[in-house]
């Protein structure tokens, strides 16, 4: 059972966009929601706030994009800082997760389930989101 009451949000941050899937309040379940402009940044922190107070989210999951390799290259430490501001910002437990290959994962599931490459560019974020909460919250089960 996972530990922690409430809704868990995981954030798919790129350089244009912000992915955003949400848990269920059992955290079992994740599901894409929307996708946030990440530029510019005062503002996508404005939406990203409001939709934690809108979803009463418990706990914040950002993705990390380590390298191939596991290492921190200028994407993740990107993200680092950016993930920062969103602590101090919200005030709420954030964690980050390693999301390598998560966005492949998101197009192949999207190619197999038939939708068109307009689609595919409009929900790849949130998908991705949603495939590094779903590992996240996996993974909190794995250790109970």
């Amino acid at each position: 059972m996972p530990h922690e009451p409430g809704r868990v949000m995981a954030l798919d941050v790129g350089g244009r966009r912000i992915g955003v899937a949400l848990s269920d309040t059992t955290r079992v379940l994740a599901s894409p929601l929307t996708t946030v402009r990440a530029e510019p940044r005062a503002r996508a922190l404005a939406e990203l706030s409001k939709l934690v107070r809108d979803y009463e989210v418990a706990e914040l999951v950002v993705g990390l994009p380590l390298t191939l390799s596991g290492e921190v290259g200028p994407q993740a430490m990107l993200v680092r800082v950016f993930a920062e501001q969103l602590q101090s910002a919200l005030g709420i437990p954030m964690q980050l997760f390693d999301e390598r290959l998560t966005t492949v994962a998101a197009e192949r599931m999207m190619i197999d389930l038939g939708m068109k490459p307009e689609q595919r560019k409009a929900r790849i974020d949130e998908v991705a989101a949603s495939i590094i909460l779903q590992d996240f919250l996996d993974s909190i089960r794995d250790r109970s």
